[in-house]
């Protein structure tokens, strides 16, 4: 590619600059939440999500698009946290090929005993570093970024959606045209 815009040495300062400090501070605060709830960051994101819909509940495809995560990586992360006693799931009664999460209310205790040591972390190593302007300019500039990957996601989210469908209709599919060769002839 000749037309591609390489980035100049300043851009890959600070490139890898941002990258890094999103790593280290999401490796934190990860083993942060390990250590003292027993929970890494991605299960304290589910809850935290579950925790303020409404009768703390949400469909398994909404959750998935919030926790930024796939649907099959989801439904692990449910499980493990259905073992633990602090989700539970429930297929829905509009729709027999969805489910719904629920936060339990061990998982709601759960996370209020996590809450305030994550915030602090977060606090300690985000808002107490910078002053209110660069704070400022960290909304302004995570704001910018995220509204130009908006119409990138939303594709990449219709693509997956329209994948996993296909995949459910195929699987579907096989069930049906599986069940008569398994039926004995008269």
């Amino acid at each position: 590619m000749t037309d591609v815009r390489w980035l100049t040495d300043d851009e890959q300062r600070i490139w890898r600059l941002f990258m890094n400090a999103i790593r280290d501070f999401n490796a934190h605060l990860d083993r942060q939440l390990r250590r003292d709830s027993g929970m890494p960051v991605a299960y304290y994101e589910i809850l935290v999500h579950l925790s303020e819909a409404p009768g703390r509940s949400l469909r398994m495809s909404e959750l998935a698009d919030l926790a930024r995560s796939s649907r099959s990586r989801l439904s692990h992360a449910v499980t493990a946290l259905e073992k633990l006693g602090y989700v539970s799931r429930c297929t829905t009664d509009a729709d027999r090929r969805g489910s719904v999460a629920q936060l339990t209310d061990a998982g709601f205790a759960v996370l209020e005993a996590a809450a305030p040591g994550h915030v602090t972390e977060v606090r300690k190593h985000l808002f107490d570093v910078l002053t209110p302007e660069q704070q400022h300019m960290l909304g302004e500039i995570g704001g910018a970024v995220q509204e130009g990957l908006r119409p990138v996601c939303a594709q990449a989210l219709a693509e997956d959606s329209e994948a996993a469908e296909a995949g459910e209709d195929a699987r579907a599919g096989e069930d049906t045209e599986a069940a008569p060769a398994a039926v004995p002839e008269p």
